[in-house]
């Protein structure tokens, strides 16, 4: 009873502390843990379960509008994100995209490396509805599949688990649009679409690779990381297309908190080189993230080594390797010690500002 107590005190503490840290603070309450937190059509955010024993909720969420005006409303009610539509997934949600300009997602996740298709249905239901299944070449064995998104050409999904498994397909006939030339089977950890002809693919032991969709039976161009304990993991990031079309840095993150920047130009050549000040390393990369922020130049957060979302600017970075400084932790999402019994990892996401003048971006934590 005692620990009870002591618990709901030191949770409610903790709450307050971190309320005093935002000018404005938005929430949603899961039911259940997420991996995923996705950006979605009309400034939506989508979010979904990864338990393996089925009935996963895919949420979109819509929200509030105190975040989108323009001035500061203080407090005042529908403060918090609603529940938009939803739908129920009997598989595990590692992945999930937005399809660019349609009302479709992409979802993926264990058992294998297929795709699942759904569709969020117009504005007078609460459904998402399940449309089709995409499956992959050799999907047997294979781990789930890594996912990006792009509607250049047409409504396109990147994927594949292994180097030697991407593909390219159009999602709504399924048809096959590229394969990549490759023998190597290094898993992927990331993949990312840089235009509608290139493609950047992250391996987990931090080798990047660029596919040109044009030349299916060209070698992928490979570059690997730069100096770092050969057992950690790798996760990516690329920062999105500015108007200095001159330069777009990709930002690898290790397992054990090294930050490498490059440029999408010369992947073999780096920008910057530091550390991380995480109390702890992660085992492995699971729950690693690494995000840009459209509307904040240079700056970019970390999250996935604990219950807190590490944001930087690394537009003073070197090479030296050195230790690089927040400029701002998250903490809404830490457990109160010594009542955790489990580590908190919490993905997180930035917007672009929604209606917001100037410079001003909004990270979205959901736990």
């Amino acid at each position: 009873m005692e620990m009870a107590d002591g618990a709901e005190e030191a949770a409610d503490e903790w709450l307050i502390q971190s309320l005093r840290m935002y000018e404005e603070l938005h929430t949603f309450e899961l039911q259940a843990p997420t991996r995923v937190i996705e950006w979605a059509r009309g400034n939506r955010v989508c979010v979904a379960g990864y338990e393996d024993s089925g009935g996963n909720e895919i949420l979109q969420l819509l929200p509030p509008p105190t975040l989108q005006a323009k001035e500061t409303q203080g407090l005042c009610p529908e403060r918090d994100f609603k529940v938009e539509c939803g739908a129920f997934s009997n598989r595990p949600v590692y992945a999930l995209k937005h399809v660019p300009d349609t009302s479709l997602l992409v979802t993926s996740g264990p058992p294998d490396s297929s795709l699942q298709v759904w569709q969020v249905s117009a504005e007078d239901s609460d459904v998402i509805k399940p449309l089709s299944a995409i499956a992959a070449e050799n999907d047997a064995g294979q781990p789930w599949a890594k996912i990006a998104t792009i509607s250049a050409k047409a409504p396109w999904v990147l994927h594949g688990s292994r180097l030697n498994s991407v593909q390219i397909t159009e999602v709504e006939s399924r048809k096959n649009v590229y394969t990549a030339a490759s023998r190597s089977s290094e898993e992927l950890s990331d993949v990312a679409f840089l235009d509608g002809n290139t493609a950047l693919l992250c391996c987990a032991e931090g080798r990047l690779s660029l596919a040109d969709v044009r030349q299916p039976q060209a070698p992928l161009e490979a570059a690997s990381v730069p100096w770092a304990p050969c057992d950690e993991r790798w996760r990516m990031g690329v920062a999105p297309q500015g108007s200095d079309s001159s330069s777009r840095p990709v930002a690898r993150l290790s397992s054990g908190g090294h930050l490498s920047l490059t440029d999408v130009r010369k992947t073999s050549e780096s920008l910057a080189w530091v550390k991380c000040p995480f109390p702890r390393p992660s085992s492995g990369a699971e729950f690693l993230r690494v995000s840009w922020a459209p509307a904040l130049r240079g700056c970019l957060a970390v999250s996935g080594f604990d219950g807190t979302v590490h944001v930087y600017d690394t537009q003073r970075w070197d090479s030296s390797g050195r230790e690089a400084e927040p400029i701002f932790i998250h903490k809404g999402h830490a457990d109160p010690e010594p009542y955790c019994q489990r580590p908190a990892t919490v993905p997180c996401t930035f917007g672009s500002g929604f209606g917001l003048e100037g410079s001003v971006a909004q990270t979205v934590c959901v736990r």
